[in-house]
């Protein structure tokens, strides 16, 4: 079973940092994808930022210029720095990853539990 631990959410005044991290563990061969979405309640989960494991991006507009991802693939893990953060960042942040357990059966989406981001104003 392959699980995704996030750390690092809580409570930040407006133009402050976060840093989250995520890893993941289990019994795996293969980890693509890794990065992190959002939730406010009532709304659909969205995309912050994704990173493959050739090292492209994908990013929400609404956090170009403010949040950055890196990857330690070695250690399976993912991290989101979240710079001049404004109360409309306040969410739910999940992590995701694309992960194959096995080769047959191919990719598969995980999810980490979710951290609480709230940025007061």
């Amino acid at each position: 079973q392959v699980q995704l631990v996030e750390s690092g959410g809580g409570l930040v005044q407006a133009g402050g940092s976060l840093r989250l991290s995520c890893v993941a563990s289990g019994k795996f061969s293969y980890i693509g994808s890794m990065g992190w979405y959002r939730q406010v309640p009532g709304k659909q989960r969205e995309l912050v930022l994704v990173r493959t494991s050739r090292g492209s991006t994908n990013s929400a507009d609404s956090v170009k210029g403010r949040f950055t991802i890196s990857r330690d693939s070695a250690k399976n893990t993912v991290f989101l720095q979240m710079n001049s953060l404004k109360p409309e960042d306040t969410a739910v942040y999940y992590c995701y990853a694309a992960v194959t357990t096995d080769w047959l059966i191919g990719s598969r989406d995980y999810w980490g539990q979710g951290t609480q981001v709230t940025v007061s104003s």
